[in-house]
C-alpha cells in the first residue's frame, strides 16, 4: 500500500509541476506580446497652442497644422533679427536643429554672427504665405524680408524661403533652411 501511495502522491506533485510549467510559459509568452504591442504602439500628443484648431503629433508622422505652425515660429525665429538678439537667435536656432546638420548649420550662422554683431543692421518678415508637405517634411514661406539700418528701412524684397526638416521619435528637428533662387540665379 505504501508503494501505490508513494507513487500516487508522486504523480500529483508531477502534475502539478507540469501545470505549474505551463501556467509560466504561457505568462511569459503574454508578458512577450505585451512589450511588444507596447513598443509598437503608436504614440500620440495632443497639442494646443494658441491656435485656431487643436493639432495631434502622432509617431506615424506630423500633420499639415503641426508642420505649418512650427514653420511659422521656426521663420519668425530665424528670419527676425536685429544686433541686440543675435545670440539669442543662434542658440535657439540650434537647439531645434537635427544634430545631424547642427555643424554645417552654426557654420553659417556664425558668419552671419560675426558680419552683424556691432552693426545695426536688423532684419524682419512679415509672411504673407506658407505652403507645407508632411509627405516631404518641406516648407516654404512667403514674404516681405525688410532690412533696417539704424532707423532708416534700406530694403524691402519679397523673398521665398524654405525650410527642410527630420521627424523622428516624435520630435521634429530643422535640417536646413535658406532663401529659394529661381533658374538665372535671382533671389525670388
Amino acid at each position: 500500500m505504501e508503494s501505490s501511495s508513494a507513487y500516487e502522491q508522486s504523480q500529483r506533485f508531477l502534475r502539478q509541476r507540469n501545470l505549474m510549467v505551463i501556467v509560466t510559459l504561457a505568462l511569459a509568452i503574454v508578458s512577450v506580446i505585451l512589450l511588444v504591442v507596447a513598443f509598437n504602439r503608436d504614440r500620440e500628443v495632443i497639442l494646443q497652442p494658441i491656435a485656431p484648431r487643436e493639432m495631434s503629433l502622432s509617431s506615424k508622422g506630423v500633420s499639415r497644422d503641426y508642420l505649418e505652425a512650427v514653420t511659422r515660429d521656426t521663420a519668425q525665429l530665424a528670419l527676425n533679427r536685429s544686433p541686440e538678439t543675435l545670440k539669442y537667435w543662434m542658440e535657439s536656432l540650434l537647439a531645434i536643429t537635427a544634430p545631424s546638420a547642427r555643424g554645417d548649420l552654426q557654420t553659417k550662422l556664425l558668419k552671419i554672427f560675426e558680419e552683424q554683431n556691432g552693426s545695426q543692421i536688423t532684419q524682419f518678415l512679415t509672411i504673407d504665405w506658407i505652403d507645407v508637405d508632411p509627405e516631404t517634411l518641406t516648407s516654404q514661406v512667403g514674404g516681405v524680408l525688410h532690412t533696417v539700418v539704424a532707423d532708416k528701412e534700406v530694403s524691402r524684397d519679397h523673398r521665398v524661403f524654405e525650410f527642410s526638416w527630420k521627424y523622428s521619435g516624435m520630435t521634429l528637428k530643422l535640417t536646413s533652411f535658406g532663401v529659394l533662387v529661381d533658374d538665372e540665379g535671382d533671389k525670388s
